[in-house]
């Protein structure tokens, strides 16, 4: 129950990011974001989504640590 209670909070960081830089998620902000993450390369939608996810649930965490 844990684990799905993470993902949903991942879920909802990750549209409350998207929603604070406009839904414009070719803009320079996500390019960044992009580069950051994976380098030059691009990866696979599984890893892509994979990797998302785990970066939706750190700020989960990292937020709800920050409320405590």
């Amino acid at each position: 129950m844990g684990r799905l209670f993470d993902n949903l909070g991942g879920l909802w960081q990750l549209l409350r990011l998207a929603a604070l830089s406009g839904f414009r998620l070719r803009g320079a902000y996500w390019q960044w974001r992009m580069s950051t993450a994976f380098g030059t390369g691009r990866p696979g939608r599984t890893e892509m989504f994979r990797s998302v996810l785990e970066y939706g649930r750190w700020m989960h965490q990292t937020r709800r640590a920050a409320r405590r």
